[in-house]
């Protein structure tokens, strides 16, 4: 009897040790949390070796900061860990990671804020009592962190989610601005509610909900547009691009369906002379412009179904085509299942594609082989570009080592950033080769 005694004396009175012991599991607890909301409601896919990395770390370093330093400077050093472990640790964008801290944030902040008045108000206590006495502080968490649930519970139920960009463009630094702004204001609503929220009436705590609520729908809305916004601008411009391909497409049917009995008869006096050699050069002849009909024909955004590589290609092959370079295109890829980040594949694509286009320029036989496919009994995404080249004791190594390039007024840096971007990404390769004819990149993306 005397122990039950003594635990209800240390849960029921103010106990600073015992408070400051519950704050490790609270703080695991509270980041799982954290971490299941912003995942769930931003459709993130996060591997559970990341996901427990995450939480882990996050607990750990908010524990460490919650002890060094006084309230409420805690509160924002820890909102900036926890940007700066989001971007970190689960290798999601800059963006996404400050967004993912404002939502976690607002959430528990409009709970906190709706919950607290009523909560002091029916148990008849102060503030300092929450704070101070382990029972009103675990029943205040715990009530927290059940709501917070329900709320996972209905996102994964209704499947309620937010699709956003991986590659924002400049204005979106306005919405980041917003969103920074967002974060300091939640922390000083809740630092304001958490001091003085005994004395202020329940009314003023409700328009204090109220409004903190009006500022996440509107935010979150607004978000919204702006990236369906930019989404809308890129699609126009992939039409632009693909009516461009269709006009030149249109141009050489034509110009295939006017020449064809001029065709029909050469190929007639090539067999009626049993010129075979002849007849042989021509067809060759003719396959480059039915290659060419070809290429166009895949360069179709329902084909490369992505609309920042579609634009990537076509771009580039409309300056290959300027330069009297070959270009032969084998797409066999979805790259809605590309397995790696759009934007560091877009970038390592465009290098390749650009050194490919210089080195082939110099040739005397211009040609680029382009494949996109799926290797699935190895399990990979295979990027395979080959060109034409004229050094031939170039060196495959060196030629990622920063600084060097074998172009005048050149850098030499975009080989070594490929090299970079294939090393961030554990499930990347790079293999270069070369033959006598051929310089070869082959990208290999693993799932």
């Amino acid at each position: 009897m005397e122990i039950l005694n003594n635990i209800w004396t240390a849960i029921s009175t103010p106990n600073e040790l015992l408070i400051n012991i519950s704050l490790i599991p609270a703080s695991f607890v509270e980041n799982y949390l954290i971490m299941t909301l912003f995942t769930s409601f931003l459709n993130l896919s996060i591997n559970k070796k990341k996901k427990l990395l995450y939480i882990i770390t996050m607990s750990l370093s908010g524990l460490l900061v919650t002890s060094l330093l006084d309230s409420p400077y805690n509160l924002f050093l820890n909102y900036v860990i926890l940007i700066i472990l989001t971007y970190s640790i689960l290798g999601i964008t800059f963006f996404k990671s400050i967004l993912s801290v404002m939502i976690s944030s607002l959430v528990f902040n409009l709970i906190g804020t709706l919950i607290l008045n009523p909560y002091l108000m029916i148990l008849n206590i102060s503030t300092q009592q929450v704070n101070s006495i382990f029972l009103y502080r675990f029943t205040y968490m715990i009530i927290i962190y059940l709501i917070v649930s329900i709320i996972i519970l209905i996102l994964k139920l209704k499947n309620i989610k937010i699709s956003l960009l991986d590659d924002i463009d400049k204005k979106a630094y306005i919405i980041c601005s917003n969103i920074i702004l967002g974060i300091i204001a939640i922390s000083t609503q809740s630092i304001i509610a958490l001091y003085y929220v005994d004395i202020l009436p329940i009314s003023i705590t409700f328009l204090s909900f109220v409004f903190l609520l009006s500022y996440f729908i509107i935010s979150i809305y607004s978000i919204t547009r702006s990236f369906k916004l930019t989404l809308t601008t890129k699609q126009l411009q992939s039409a632009k691009e693909y009516n461009n391909t269709l006009r030149i497409l249109h141009d050489n049917v034509r110009g295939f369906k006017h020449d064809f009995d001029n065709i029909v008869t050469t190929i007639g006096g090539y067999v009626k002379t049993n010129d075979m050699e002849g007849l042989k050069n021509y067809y060759v002849q003719l396959e480059d412009d039915c290659q060419r009909v070809n290429n166009l024909y895949i360069l179709n955004p329902e084909i490369i179904n992505n609309d920042g590589i579609y634009n990537l290609l076509t771009k580039k092959y409309y300056e290959a085509d300027s330069k009297d370079i070959k270009v032969n295109i084998t797409f066999l890829l979805d790259l809605s299942t590309l397995n790696m980040k759009i934007y560091d594949f877009a970038r390592i694509l465009g290098i390749l594609l650009d050194n490919a286009i210089e080195a082939s320029s110099e040739c005397k036989e211009k040609i680029i082989n382009l494949y996109f496919r799926n290797d699935a009994k190895n399990s990979r995404q295979l990027i395979i570009i080959e060109n034409t080249y004229k050094n031939k004791d170039i060196d495959t190594e060196k030629i990622f080592e920063k600084g060097i390039s074998g172009k005048e007024n050149h850098t030499g840096l975009g080989l070594w950033e490929v090299r970079k971007l294939v090393k961030k990404n554990n499930n990347i390769n790079l293999f270069t080769s070369k033959s006598d004819k051929f310089f070869s990149q082959q990208l290999e993306i693993y799932y």
